[in-house]
């Protein structure tokens, strides 16, 4: 049996200014980005430069109880893991681009390791592993 994960759901406020924020600061590609009438929603896929695997799949919050976990789907804690090659250039380029990191750099047993909210406040660790 082979499975793989495929997307995972992140609430937004609004697409377009998610696509603007992973795409214009994380360098991340869109993957897809269809309108579906039948829902009145848009299916829009992002993933990070080089991925083959699992991809974000941005979901405009439709309810205000979906609209109350916007950057808290996690309760707080680290929520994503952006792997890299090359910790220093992508953590200085998205310093660069604008990016908060809520925990400076560290080398832990497992490789080199930040993290960074997004958009809305949602935390990700930057992390090479090594």
């Amino acid at each position: 049996m082979k499975q793989i994960l495929l997307h995972t759901a992140l609430i937004v406020r609004d697409y377009d200014e998610a696509i603007a924020f992973y795409c214009g600061k994380l360098h991340f590609r869109l993957v897809d980005d269809t309108y579906q009438p039948e829902q009145d929603k848009r299916w829009v896929v992002v993933a990070p430069p080089g991925s083959e695997g699992s991809n974000l799949l941005l979901a405009r919050a439709s309810t205000p109880e979906q609209a109350a976990f916007i950057g808290n789907q996690s309760g707080g804690r680290v929520f994503l893991f952006l792997g890299t090659d090359d910790f220093w250039r992508d953590y200085n380029a998205m310093l660069a681009a604008g990016i908060h990191f809520v925990r400076p750099p560290k080398t832990a047993p497992y490789g080199t390791v930040a993290v960074f909210a997004d958009l809305y406040g949602n935390l990700w660790d930057l992390v090479e592993l090594g």
